[in-house]
């Protein structure tokens, strides 16, 4: 009898611990860390530049944000988009989605963006490589061109619908441009003068008054007429020009070069 009471009282005390235990066991088991979001920092920009936060991984996307050097932003991931390798990031300040270029954030997420994103964006950028979005960059909106007169090339259709959409109602020739630092891109008149097939003037109107002069040699910004530094970069067909802190210029090559 005094066995049988033993061992039904060490049961019991089972009993009860197991409850007990099992309720102590998530307190003892380690948590797993959240893993830390990839982290790249702005670099490689030319002096008193900013680096453009795009919509989509194109440089004729439109901008979301502009960040300096030195910025960090959230690295989510980056895709080779037509040879070019572009990187999605999200940043605080100001508070933005977008693609940039890897070649300006250091160091690079070597994970990818999902494919269904990156497809989709990469397909819209490839149908427009050719086509600056100067709508969103001008502000303006015109009608396509009918479909008689459109070309049968997608490339060509491209090319015209941004052409086009560079003259404002009156046909005068616009272009996105900026006088002042810190100043967003507006729309200035232009008129360009040929010299020959591949050298041409471009002048640029101030909507303040004034104007400036680029020159194209070989069908890439050579100069200009003012004595401050000149500088350039390219994406696609699209030149992005500098000169001196503050002034800045887009201008695609059909604008120079012709149809």
């Amino acid at each position: 009898m005094m066995r049988r009471t033993v061992t039904l009282r060490k049961s019991l005390h089972a009993l009860i611990a197991a409850p007990l235990l099992m309720a102590a066991w998530p307190a003892v088991v380690p948590a797993h860390a959240e893993e830390a979001p990839f982290i790249s920092v702005v670099t490689g920009l030319a002096p008193d530049d900013l680096l453009n936060v795009r919509a989509k991984p194109s440089a004729i996307g439109k901008t979301e944000a502009r960040l300096a050097a030195g910025a960090s932003v959230r690295n989510l991931g980056c895709n080779d988009i037509d040879g070019h390798p572009w990187c999605k990031v999200e940043s605080d300040n100001p508070k933005a989605t977008g693609w940039a270029p890897a070649r300006y954030l250091v160091p690079v997420n070597p994970a990818t963006v999902p494919d269904q994103a990156a497809d989709a964006e990469a397909t819209e950028a490839g149908a427009t490589s050719d086509a600056p979005d100067l709508t969103a960059r001008l502000g303006d909106a015109t009608e396509p061109a009918s479909p008689e007169t459109m070309p049968k090339s997608a490339a060509e259709i491209a090319m015209q619908d941004a052409y086009g959409l560079a003259l404002a109602a009156n046909g005068t020739l616009q272009i996105p441009c900026a006088r002042y630092v810190g100043q967003p891109m507006a729309s200035c008149a232009a008129s360009v003068t040929r010299k020959g097939t591949d050298k041409a003037d471009v002048t640029v109107t101030w909507p303040d008054g004034g104007s400036r002069v680029i020159s194209f040699d070989a069908g890439l910004p050579a100069s200009s007429d003012a004595g401050s530094n000149f500088r350039f970069t390219r994406e696609g067909n699209l030149n992005m020009i500098r000169i001196g802190v503050s002034e800045r210029f887009e201008i695609v090559d059909t604008v120079v070069l012709g149809d």
